[in-house]
């Protein structure tokens, strides 16, 4: 390699660099900068009352032995998560095989379902907090024209959080039903063609055929749909603000509060870092577990 041929490298190099330098700058200075910040604070008390002084482990500790409350929103995270993450991709996926069978009016009815996806999570969480309104809420007084009692579904423990899951699922369905539907479409139809021929039902070319050849988008919606759960925020401080009670309290909700309401920053950041470990176990577990079921990545 010549000397000219090095420098022309080592120059082509250095114009690399200059373009990315915007990218890397911001990412520094307002993603990883942030984060080491947080880190760093999660091992002190500090408050905007009073300065920063280290404290060590005291605050995971007091996480894990002396904060009950930490643990309900734990609970109550895992119970939205666990909720919302199967009703949303069976959901998805039934929208999207329905679409797939080109009929009739499928564009306008997949454009209403994909709605919901670029509407503001604000709006759309108010406009669910007036639907199911206990006195003048549009679901109770379409079942008071049956003669029914609506019940108070946002201040009841054992309906708000059901309430806070369908609502979220609704609004979210969209994209993996968008990314269910591409995918169904890239199953070359010469394998249905071939179970036809040998006699193969229906059930059967869904068991066998389609759900192999689609294992890629399902894996990847479980993974997007598992970790936007676990950040669930804004439908819980529009709808329910936590209540009744703590029974919709959830982790992004308890660090807000921590931080904003009772001004401790160290240990929210503790509740911030808890929550970042468990959204990389969890995913972590997926992609381990994921050859045991997805046999067809490209």
């Amino acid at each position: 390699m010549t000397t000219y041929t090095t420098r022309a490298n080592r120059r082509n190099n250095w114009y690399g660099y200059l373009f990315i330098s915007p990218m890397m700058l911001g990412f520094l200075c307002f993603l990883a900068g942030p984060i080491l910040y947080a880190f760093a604070l999660s091992f002190t008390d500090y408050s905007l009352l009073h300065p920063a002084s280290f404290v060590g482990l005291d605050n995971y500790a007091q996480l894990m032995g002396k904060d009950p409350l930490f643990w309900k929103t734990v609970g109550n995270t895992l119970y939205f998560s666990a909720g919302l993450i199967p009703l949303n991709l069976l959901l998805a996926l039934s929208l999207a095989l329905m679409l797939n069978q080109k009929l009739p009016g499928t564009g306008l009815f997949r454009t209403a379902i994909f709605t919901p996806v670029v509407t503001s999570i604000v709006v759309w969480a108010i406009v669910w907090k007036y639907v199911f309104a206990t006195d003048a809420g549009l679901l109770n007084q379409i079942l008071g024209y049956f003669g029914i009692q609506g019940p108070a579904w946002l201040y009841d423990t054992a309906l708000v959080m059901p309430v806070v899951i369908v609502v979220s699922v609704l609004k979210k369905v969209g994209m993996n039903m968008v990314i269910f539907l591409a995918a169904l479409q890239d199953v070359p139809s010469m394998y249905y063609e071939a179970a036809t021929i040998d006699g193969a039902s229906k059930w059967r070319q869904f068991h066998s055929i389609t759900l192999p050849m689609i294992a890629p988008s399902i894996f990847l919606t479980l993974i997007i749909t598992l970790i936007g759960s676990l950040k669930v925020f804004s439908q819980i401080i529009v709808m329910t603000e936590g209540g009744p009670g703590t029974s919709t309290y959830v982790l992004v909700y308890y660090i807000y509060q921590l931080a904003y309401k009772v001004f401790d920053i160290g240990y929210a950041s503790a509740v911030a870092f808890i929550l970042f470990f468990l959204v990389l176990v969890l995913t972590l577990v997926q992609w381990m577990l994921r050859k045991r079921w997805v046999h067809h990545e490209q």
